[in-house]
């Protein structure tokens, strides 16, 4: 891993996706604008601590759950 950046892993897409939500109304939700949204989700922005921890609150889940410095083991992939 580069000094210069750390990779921030999220499950947005899957957590938005379980819910039925979609970019615009997490944006929406959240205060930001739909492309943030998906630029997070694929990885080419860390949100603020602040911004992450809102993400965690609307789905209502612990923030280790939306977001991980290792990369999240694929669904249905044994433990």
């Amino acid at each position: 891993m580069s000094a210069d950046r750390e990779n921030v892993y999220n499950r947005i897409a899957v957590l938005r996706a379980e819910r039925g939500v979609s970019r615009r109304e997490l944006a929406t939700a959240l205060g930001v604008h739909y492309q943030t949204v998906g630029y997070l989700e694929r990885g080419e922005y860390s949100p603020s601590l602040h911004l992450a921890l809102r993400i965690a609150g609307f789905f209502e889940v612990p923030v280790e759950v939306v977001f991980s410095l290792a990369p999240f083991p694929r669904l249905g992939t044994p433990q």
